[in-house]
C-alpha cells in the first residue's frame, strides 16, 4: 500500500463552489482523509453546474475527487454539536462562507479551538475576515475585477474580459492549502501559537499577488497598465500567432537569446543582428514590426510545422490546445495527467479521464483514487465510525432531514 505524504491528516470541508473544494482536493490527492459536508437534499451547487446529461457534473466529480460526502444541516443546535465533534477529530477545517457565517452557527474560530486547540481553520472569502468590505459577497470573477486582473485582460478597444477558468478560486485554494500546511508544519515543530490557528485568504488578494509590479509601476513611473490583447506589456515578442491550417501557436521570443534564435529561424537574420533590438526596450519600440514579421512566417506554416521548427531552434513555442488536442497529446499521457476512472454519468459506468495530480512527488506520489462522491454517500460511515452515532439516532436525524 502506498504511503501518501498527507496520510493520517483529516480535513473537514465546509465549503461550496470552487475555492475551498480546490484547497481540500490537494489534501485529498496526497492521502488526507477529506470529509465534505453538504446540505441535505441539495448538496454543493457545483453538482449542477456545466452538465448536459446525468445528475452530477464532471466539474463536481473533479473538484470533489478522493473525498467523502456527508450531509449535515449546520444551522441547528444539535447539528452544530455534531460538527464540533467532527472538528475534534480533524487536523484542518476549510470553509468559504461569507465572514460571520460560522460565528452565527456557533462554529467560529474560538468555538472550534475550544474543542480542538491544535485545529487549523482555513477561511476563504471574497475580501477577507477584516476590513471595510469584509461582509460583501465575493465570487471569483468579482475578485479578479477588484484586484486589477480584468482591467488588463482583453483588447484595448473593447471591454475587459475574463479567462474561461476560475483563476481567483484556484489561486485562493492554493494559498489556503499552503497556509494550512505552514501552520501544520509549525505545530509539528512545536512552534508556539497564540489563539486559534487561522488562515485568512481573500479571493482578491490571491489574484492581486499575481499582478506582480502593477502598483510599484504606478508609484515609480506613473504607469496605469492597460489591456494589450494577448501580450504582456513590455514583453516583446510574445503572443499568439496564426498558422496556415487555421490554428494558432504561442511563441515567447522575448529573452535576448530566444529573440535571436527566433529571428534566425524565421529567416530574418537582419533583425537578429540589429543592435537596436538587443534589449527589451528596443524590441518594445518596434513591437508591431516584429509581430508582423513573425505573423508572415507562421502564416506560411501549419501549427505542427511551426512548433517543430521553432522548438528545434530553441524558441519556447507551443500549440494553442483545446480539450480534444489535450486528450490526444502524448506528453499529457506520458506525464500521467489524464487519469481514467469509471463514473456513472447517465445510469451506466463510463470511462472518464480526470486531470492528474500536481505537483509530482517521486517516491511519495499522490493519486486519483475516486471521482467526486454521490451526495451523502459516506454520512452513515463517518457518523457511526468517527462519532459513534447509533442507528436509532441516525434514523431520527434522517426523519428530521438534518442529514
Amino acid at each position: 500500500m502506498t504511503d501518501f505524504p498527507l496520510q493520517g491528516i483529516r480535513v473537514l470541508e465546509l465549503g461550496n463552489f470552487i475555492a475551498a473544494p480546490f484547497a481540500t482536493r490537494i489534501f485529498a490527492d496526497f492521502g488526507a482523509e477529506v470529509i465534505k459536508v453538504e446540505r441535505p437534499g441539495v448538496g454543493d451547487e457545483l453538482r449542477g453546474w456545466r452538465r448536459t446529461r446525468g445528475s452530477t457534473s464532471m466539474m463536481f466529480r473533479t473538484m470533489a475527487r478522493n473525498k467523502k460526502s456527508i450531509t449535515l444541516d449546520l444551522s441547528g443546535e444539535q447539528e452544530r454539536e455534531l460538527a464540533l465533534e467532527l472538528a475534534r477529530t480533524c487536523d484542518v477545517v476549510v470553509e468559504n462562507f461569507r465572514p460571520g457565517t460560522l460565528e452565527r452557527w456557533g462554529l467560529g474560530p474560538e468555538a472550534l479551538a475550544e474543542e480542538n486547540p491544535d485545529l487549523v481553520l482555513v477561511r476563504i472569502s471574497g475580501y477577507g475576515q477584516t476590513g471595510p468590505y469584509r461582509e460583501r459577497a465575493g465570487f471569483g470573477g468579482v475578485a479578479e475585477a477588484f484586484a486589477g486582473l480584468r482591467h488588463v485582460t482583453g483588447h484595448a478597444d473593447r471591454p475587459p474580459v475574463r479567462s474561461a477558468a476560475p483563476i481567483a478560486d484556484a489561486a485562493a485554494g492554493l494559498y489556503g492549502t499552503v497556509g494550512a500546511l505552514m501552520l501544520l508544519l509549525g505545530k509539528a515543530r512545536g512552534q508556539a501559537h497564540e489563539g486559534p490557528r487561522v488562515v485568512d485568504v481573500a479571493l482578491y488578494e490571491s489574484v492581486f499577488m499575481m499582478m506582480e509590479s502593477l502598483i510599484p509601476d504606478y508609484d515609480a513611473y506613473g504607469t496605469v497598465r492597460e489591456r494589450t490583447a494577448g501580450n504582456l506589456p513590455g514583453v516583446v515578442p510574445s503572443g499568439v500567432y496564426p498558422t496556415s491550417d487555421g490554428l494558432s501557436v504561442m511563441i515567447s521570443g522575448n529573452s535576448s537569446g530566444a529573440f535571436g534564435r527566433l529571428m534566425t529561424a524565421i529567416g530574418r537574420q537582419d533583425l537578429a543582428n540589429d543592435p537596436t533590438l538587443a534589449d527589451g526596450d528596443g524590441r518594445v519600440e518596434r513591437e508591431h514590426e516584429l509581430d508582423a514579421a513573425i505573423t508572415a512566417w507562421t502564416s506560411a506554416h501549419s501549427a505542427p510545422e511551426a512548433v517543430r521548427i521553432l522548438n528545434e531552434a530553441g524558441v519556447p513555442t507551443g500549440p494553442v490546445h483545446d480539450a480534444r488536442a489535450i486528450a490526444e497529446d502524448e506528453h499529457f499521457r506520458a506525464r500521467d495527467m489524464l487519469r481514467p476512472l469509471k463514473v456513472v454519468v447517465d445510469g451506466e459506468p463510463e470511462e472518464i479521464r480526470f486531470p492528474g495530480v500536481v505537483p509530482k512527488l517521486p517516491g511519495s506520489p499522490g493519486a486519483v483514487r475516486s471521482a467526486g462522491p454521490e451526495l451523502g454517500e459516506h454520512t452513515e460511515q463517518v457518523l457511526t465510525e468517527l462519532l459513534g452515532v447509533d442507528r436509532a439516532d441516525l434514523a431520527a436525524y434522517r426523519e428530521r432531514k438534518v442529514i
